[in-house]
């Protein structure tokens, strides 16, 4: 059997719970078992009578000590309705809250945060469960659901954010990109993600909660003129977590595939005909199921920097190096950005550390991503650092994400203007690797130049750096540009 099979079989061997009719509340328990090495989703029936007008899940199972160097118990958690569970099929999805929560409820006026209100019709419910790492000796759950009865209340309304700010017209704007509130396993409410947002001097953030859309029904209420708030979501595979910002409110996307199943393409083409974008997030993450394994054919960019600077950025970062130096050599133009977020859940994780400096036509979604698409970006670690990037020749210049045209011999100048980073390294990195570098003094804005040709340098692009150590790397990343491509 394929995956897929595997997917749609989980519910077979597994006893449907289930309930007579109403009017009373009824509740009803099951347990089972999950062997070592199982499916990665399974799904328990639940058969739904006519006139329930909520549900409610509890569920918990044994986390007995792990065995030294093997995993423990870690059961994930979600919902699908009548309309069935299918590999990408919106309709039937109710939400997802992986292991954040041991319990959650539905009905049409409202759902647990991760959860989509509305209507509770008879048929065939499955409740999702995602065995994360399971123990070797198995785990055992029990899930208990309660059924409501009576009239539905008033239908949930959602409150979207509005698709722009006002902005300042073409101009460089300061976003986060990847971030989680409680509507997955972040514990900020929207509310407390946007005061922080404005706290950090940021004029768009992305919401990208995990596996799920129901944020995107709220975000209305703290958007604003100053903020403008892009929908989108954190798709956790197994085999790697990506995220897809831009998208309309409502959609999801599905996660349950890995990179053997063939499916990425799928999605990423979904992504794009809502006129989204896909991002390979933390490519190098340590955590179980984190790492990216699906290649960057066909992604929009690499998040090359996710929260505080450390080892795994530098590695990812060098390695899309690589990949610039890949696009130079083929003369492809389509070579794929580096964007940076905080991927903040919770305190004393900071909301915009890093993020991304996007120049946008205006402060609306369309243009914002359109800016990330073509590499018109820069990341900061703060917004008390600013910087411009140029290269220029002949009387012509071009900026970040751009490409100079000229002859290979035409002599280039490279200019780097920047502020808030005294007694900084500057790093300037071409196909060749570092070409140029400085250390800066106490003035709080500095000009640092080089000449160069496009024979000497297909790309190049700029770091600065702090000359301070972190627990796993030897100095702090403080901004860093996507590259200024030379020659024809």
């Amino acid at each position: 059997m394929d995956r897929r099979q595997l997917l749609a079989g989980g519910a077979a061997g597994l006893i449907a719970i289930q309930f007579g009719p109403g009017p009373e509340p009824q509740t009803a328990t099951i347990s089972g078992h999950i062997a070592y090495g199982a499916p990665d989703f399974l799904y328990v029936p639940l058969e739904i009578p006519a006139g329930v007008n909520r549900i409610t899940v509890d569920y918990t199972y044994d986390r007995p000590a792990a065995p030294p160097g093997q995993n423990g118990n870690a059961l994930d958690i979600g919902l699908f309705d009548e309309h069935g569970f299918d590999l990408g099929d919106e309709k039937g999805f109710r939400g997802w809250s992986g292991g954040f929560r041991t319990s959650f409820t539905v009905s049409a006026t409202d759902a647990t945060p991760g959860y989509l209100p509305g209507p509770i019709r008879r048929g065939t419910w499955h409740v999702i469960l995602g065995p994360y790492t399971v123990h070797p000796q198995g785990l055992n759950y029990t899930i208990t659901v309660k059924l409501e009865f009576g009239p539905e209340g008033p239908a949930f309304r959602p409150n979207p954010a509005p698709p722009r700010a006002t902005g300042r017209g073409a101009a460089w704007y300061r976003g986060d990109m990847h971030l989680h509130t409680v509507h997955s396993d972040g514990r900020r409410t929207p509310a407390e993600v946007a005061t922080a947002a404005r706290a950090a001097k940021l004029d768009f953030i992305v919401s990208t909660d995990h596996n799920t859309s129901s944020a995107a029904a709220v975000w209305g209420e703290f958007a604003g003129p100053d903020l403008l708030i892009i929908d989108g979501e954190e798709i956790t595979t197994r085999n790697g977590h990506y995220t897809a910002i831009g998208l309309p409110a409502g959609t999801w996307i599905d996660w349950r595939y890995r990179a053997v199943d063939g499916a990425l393409a799928r999605f990423v083409q979904q992504i794009h005909r809502a006129g989204g974008l896909a991002v390979a997030a933390h490519p190098l993450a340590t955590c179980v199921a984190c790492g990216w394994k699906f290649g960057y054919a066909g992604l929009d960019a690499v998040e090359v920097w996710n929260g505080p600077w450390t080892l795994d950025d530098e590695a990812v970062l060098a390695g899309w190096d690589n990949l610039l130096v890949a696009a130079a050599r083929e003369g492809r133009a389509d070579w794929i950005p580096a964007v940076g977020d905080s991927d903040a859940h919770s305190e004393p994780q900071v909301v915009g550390l890093p993020h991304n400096v996007v120049f946008a036509k205006a402060l609306d979604r369309k243009s914002v991503l359109d800016g990330v698409r073509a590499g018109r970006l820069w990341i900061a670690e703060s917004a008390a650092v600013d910087l411009a990037f140029t290269a220029t020749a002949q009387g012509r210049s071009a900026g970040i994400g751009e490409r100079l045209r000229v002859p290979d011999d035409t002599p280039v100048t490279v200019t780097l203007q920047v502020s808030g980073v005294a007694g900084c390294a500057v790093r300037l990195i071409t196909d060749q690797g570092q070409r140029y570098g400085t250390v800066l003094g106490p003035d709080p804005a500095a000009t640092v130049t080089w000449e160069t040709n496009a024979r000497n340098a297909r790309y190049v692009r700029a770091e600065v750096r702090r000359q301070q150590p972190t627990p796993t790397t030897a100095d702090t990343m403080v901004a860093l540009t996507n590259p200024i491509f030379l020659g024809a």
